[in-house]
């Protein structure tokens, strides 16, 4: 048996991209003092006359000035940030150059595409190897280059797996180096791939090395196994057998020419954010280029595909995903034209959000410049969302709007096409009657719901009490699900659903609004893949003092609760508010934040780390806020740039002061945010209510629990008087 090294790693690559249909050259070949020179300085990193070879064969019959022009232009990019000049030139790339130029004593202007997405083909790709770049007098040589058309798309650093002293890290750390040495060589790049052999991931030019991922799924199988023919295969035979090293998984499934264009063009976002000083004042704007992992490319992609079958419009790709590997139904079976394009379940923590921008980013180009509303039912949550797309506003093509009120809900929704429009699904609700006004009958509508699993997205029908504009009880009305109301005002959109939690079987009204599943990725696939974090659970028990009085509330509650959903939350209020104070007794408060800080401080003195409490209301945030202080004053602080621990959650004054000088506002809680991402932030510990919990599926998972923490609290409660 051969021994493993470098060299034969580097081989095995080459053979791999030879094999897509790559060409290969040795880059000392074209150096500028090689046999067959393609560059005139060492410090040259386009092939230039291979990319004015591929500009004239893209955009043939364009003025020979007008292509010097758009090359001059890519050529010009420069500044001292490197990823301004990333995100520079790969808006020149996704969107063409345009220039601008004179005829016959008019000003006319034409778009110069670099590549030619639409059809791959049409395009040169070569894998360089000894790629040598001199730069401020720093010479240094990756293992390998890809190059389309002449620009250095993708860069690969390659170690041996044997060597003890190399591993995918010094693989990582050596790509570092090269971005401060050779700057010039990552102003094109779109993708960083490092590899030992056995290991490989790929990540972003601005991408530390916990967000370099692993390509699960080789070209001709889709996400979950799926092949184009049909034909089921396991994710475990297809990809993850010992026989396949990831390196030859990556290059066959991610740098395929028809999937490395596709992510180059579709699923890369520089994901803006701004930070205030808190002492000067000063806002600085940050950058942080992202690409899709492979559950997320498949995802989207899938979803497109179903979009367009449900919509009735244009071609209809194959739809790459297999929910029936789970048992489950999924939108093969449905018909076209159904205005259902499915239900993508992506665990909690996967990137959820993330993948709505690269579906939009996408469907907007696919669907002819369309509507897109994004439903979500919180004003938290939808302010989560709008402020990620709006982040991203480069990949949509335009910039998105949040709804403020019905009437620009109307106005919004009653246009010709376009718009990215953010609303909660409350403001659907007729001001009066059963029937909302239609708003647009267009086809080219996706409306796509945040946690579409929740029950007010149905459509059936139920009696509520009427009141008065004094909150009086006059009689009873009859109301519907939002679903009706959102098919009231737009009849001919489609709609597709993002969940964090599967939909459960019981479901009826899910499966009705968005129709079966698109794409799943559960928790158990994040968390081997490394995309979320694997939870760890350990019960501690707050013990709560009943009275005979307090058991049999509990009891009564219990009994409620195992015959009704928790969602019909009006039949058991006045209990929950009892409830609420047995939970939140002062007793109870004081033990439990007693075991908060001891418990926080000891996991501090192993690993650093912050940390969230989640309280059952607003009383009891308040009221633990002020126990742990006690035992803890030094983490107070009045300054909401100062201070260990927050509450973060509105109030209002008629709250009392306790619970208002808590209040903070969309800002405030930015602010927040930001200290809670920033590890060198004295801030460790939150405690809120609702507030902050971005995937709404927790509070899901704690509302299903509740029966069991009932049950447990009446057991306990029988042996203590």
């Amino acid at each position: 048996m051969s021994k493993l090294t470098e060299s034969a790693i580097e081989a095995l690559a080459i053979k791999l991209f030879t094999q897509l249909g790559y060409s290969h050259i040795h880059a000392p070949d074209i150096a500028p003092d090689g046999d067959h020179p393609e560059r005139s300085r060492y410090d040259e990193v386009l092939l230039t006359g291979r990319l004015e070879k591929a500009l004239n064969r893209i955009n043939s019959g364009m003025n020979a000035t007008v292509l010097q022009t758009a090359l001059k232009e890519v050529e010009r990019i420069h500044s001292p940030e490197l990823l301004t000049n990333n995100e520079t030139f790969h808006r020149l790339l996704t969107e063409g150059v345009k220039v601008s130029y004179q005829h016959e004593g008019n000003e006319r202007g034409d778009i110069v595409w670099l590549i030619d997405f639409e059809n791959p083909g049409n395009n040169e790709f070569v894998v360089a190897s000894q790629f040598t770049v001199i730069e401020n007098n720093q010479n240094k040589r990756p293992d390998l280059v890809v190059f389309v058309n002449g620009i250095p798309l993708v860069v690969i650093e390659l170690k041996n797996a044997t060597d003890e002293n190399t591993t995918i890290k010094s693989a990582f750390q050596q790509l570092e180096t090269y971005k401060q040495s050779i700057p010039s060589l990552f102003t094109c790049n779109a993708l960083l791939v490092i590899s030992d052999g056995l290991e490989a991931k790929a990540g972003s030019l601005s991408a530390g090395i916990s967000r370099f991922m692993t390509w699960k799924t080789a070209d001709d199988v889709g996400a979950h196994g799926m092949r184009p023919d049909g034909v089921h295969d396991t994710h475990e035979d297809v990809c993850d057998t010992p026989l396949r090293p990831e390196l030859e998984t990556l290059i066959k499934g991610m740098l395929n020419k028809t999937t490395l264009l596709d992510l180059v063009r579709h699923f890369v976002v520089f994901e803006k954010s701004k930070k205030e000083d808190p002492q000067t004042g000063v806002i600085s704007i940050s950058a942080v280029m992202k690409i899709a992992a492979y559950h997320q490319y498949y995802a989207v992609n899938a979803a497109v595909a179903s979009t367009l079958r449900a919509a009735d419009i244009g071609l209809n790709p194959e739809v790459m995903q297999s929910p029936a590997s789970y048992g489950l139904p999924d939108v093969a079976q449905q018909p076209r034209g159904d205005k259902k394009a499915g239900v993508v379940w992506h665990t909690q923590g996967s990137g959820k959000s993330l993948s709505m921008v690269f579906y939009t980013g996408k469907v907007v180009l696919a669907l002819n410049n369309p509507t897109i509303l994004v439903i979500t039912d919180r004003n938290d949550l939808d302010d989560q969302l709008f402020d990620t797309f709006a982040a991203c506003k480069q990949l949509l093509r335009q910039e998105p709007r949040q709804v403020e009120n019905r009437q620009q809900l109307k106005d919004l929704l009653r246009v010709a096409s376009g718009g990215v429009i953010f609303t909660t699904i409350q403001k659907f609700q007729p001001e009066e009657g059963n029937v909302y006004e239609e708003l647009s009958d267009r086809r080219n509508i996706v409306v796509i719901a945040d946690e579409a699993h929740r029950t007010q997205y149905g459509f059936s029908a139920k009696t509520i009490d009427d009141k008065d504009a004094q909150g009086e009880v006059i009689g009873k009305k009859v109301v519907y699900g939002f679903a009706k109301y959102l098919r009231d005002a737009l009849p001919n959109a489609t709609y597709l659903g993002f969940t964090g939690t599967p939909i459960e079987k019981t479901d009826v009204n899910t499966p009705a609004v968005f129709g079966h599943y698109v794409d799943i990725y559960d928790i158990a696939q994040a968390v081997e893949d490394g995309a979320t974090v694997r939870i760890y659970y350990e019960s501690r028990l707050a013990k709560v003092a009943l009275s005979e009085e307090g058991r049999n509330l509990i009891k009564e509650l219990d009994d409620e609760l195992d015959q009704d959903e928790l969602t019909d939350t009006q039949k058991v209020k006045s209990k929950w508010t009892q409830m609420e104070a047995l939970i939140g007794s002062e007793r109870r408060i004081q033990n439990i934040a007693q075991d908060i800080v001891n418990h926080f401080e000891a996991r501090q003195e192993v690993f650093a780390g912050k940390g969230m409490v989640v309280c059952m209301s607003r009383r009891i945030t308040a009221d633990l806020y002020g126990e742990i202080v006690k035992l803890r004053p030094a983490w107070h602080s009045d300054d909401l740039n100062k201070g260990a621990i927050k509450v973060v959650m509105t109030a209002a004054s008629s709250d009392g002061p306790v619970m208002a000088k808590h209040h903070t506002n969309k800002q405030q809680r930015k602010l927040l945010a930001e200290r809670m991402k920033d590890d060198s932030d004295e801030l460790k510990l939150v405690i809120v209510r609702d507030m902050w919990l971005t995937a709404a599926e927790v509070i899901d998972e704690l509302i299903k629990i509740s029966k069991e923490i009932v049950a447990s609290i009446r057991r306990q409660g029988s042996r203590e008087a």
